[in-house]
């Protein structure tokens, strides 16, 4: 059964030109665009799906965003891992309901509400408190303020050691992931996993370094590319564009 929209919803509307505006819905709340205006009203109580006309004519889809659509057009104040990291991160780091997280470097909030909405409870270390307000904003937005009792973040430095003890898993996005790792393995439980998300392959080498000389062991690193395709009847190739280098995915497993 389709659920209608309803106020406070977030809603994906995409225009014919496949472009795509990320809209809270407010009761009396108007969209405006070069395009012209929908109001709010005419989407709450309308089910997903359906489409809609502006003033000027111009005719919009209206859909539920998904977790990879509301990453990329949320609020950010920092730059965020991307959809294509993120499913093999809750791979590599083994993410499980009730499973004990410590992020670092929460940013926007993209790697938060995505352990989250895999039932982890994640524990939070963020230098800056804007970023730390603006990750609680948005995983409250897009999973409901309910999701907050399974996620808090402290103003903190990492490098200093983490508190936190038989920690299931450590997943970081720091700049120098290295030096947190002692403090990783004094915090997690033995066979608890690591993973570190780096854009330079010199910050992998010297973060597999110290995971070896910490008590870390079944030690990879990954990158994931991902190329979309062209298919347009008898055209078939893949697009000129793609998603390629962002970062590398290092995850380790305390062993000692």
């Amino acid at each position: 059964m389709t659920r209608a929209f309803a106020d406070g919803d977030q809603v994906l509307l995409i225009d014919s030109k496949k472009r795509r505006y990320l809209v809270t819905l407010a009761a009396g709340g108007e969209f405006h665009t070069h395009a012209g205006v929908i109001a709010h009203d005419d989407i709450i109580g309308a089910a997903e799906g359906s489409s809609f006309r502006s003033t000027h004519g111009s005719t919009f889809l209206a859909i539920r965003p998904t977790l990879a659509e509301f990453v990329l057009k949320m609020p950010r104040g920092a730059q965020v891992i991307y959809p294509k990291d993120l499913g093999p991160i809750l791979m590599l780091a083994d993410i499980f309901p009730g499973a004990r997280v410590l992020e670092s470097g929460v940013g926007s909030g993209a790697l938060s509400m995505t352990l989250v909405r895999a039932g982890a409870v994640v524990t939070g270390y963020e230098l800056r408190e804007d970023f730390a307000r603006r990750a609680q904003r948005n995983v409250a937005t897009f999973l409901g303020e309910d999701a907050l009792a399974s996620y808090q973040v402290e103003i903190r430095d990492a490098y200093d050691g983490i508190d936190e003890t038989d920690l299931d898993r450590v997943v970081l996005d720091l700049p120098e992931p290295w030096r947190v790792a002692k403090h990783a393995a004094r915090a997690m439980h033995r066979g608890g996993v690591l993973v570190a998300y780096t854009p330079q392959i010199t910050q992998v080498t010297q973060l597999r370094n110290e995971l070896l000389g910490s008590g870390f062991g079944m030690v990879d690193t990954i990158e994931v590319l991902n190329r979309a395709w062209h298919i347009e009847g008898q055209s078939v190739r893949p697009d000129h564009r793609m998603v390629a280098h962002t970062g590398f995915l290092t995850s380790a497993r305390l062993l000692s």
